[in-house]
């Protein structure tokens, strides 16, 4: 049993080695430079997720009022 999770670490390890990852890689490189694409993917990542929130409220709240006057009109 350990030598599965031992042998299942490393290939873990390994993996996560060939990725590539959202930071530069040179050590020159110093401070937020360092982040650029993380920053820039994070900050278009929120500004979809507020697009679709405003998108789901507007319909939500024209949703609202269509069954409100549909329940008005048939009472």
């Amino acid at each position: 049993m350990l030598t599965k999770i031992t042998g299942f670490i490393g290939e873990v390890k390994g993996e996560l080695r060939k990725a590539s990852w959202p930071w530069e890689s040179d050590p020159k490189v110093k401070g937020f430079k360092k982040y650029k694409e993380l920053i820039d993917s994070t900050v278009v990542v929120l500004i979809a997720v507020i697009l679709l929130a405003g998108f789901v409220q507007f319909w939500d709240f024209v949703q609202v009022l269509i069954v409100g006057f549909l329940t008005e009109i048939f009472r």
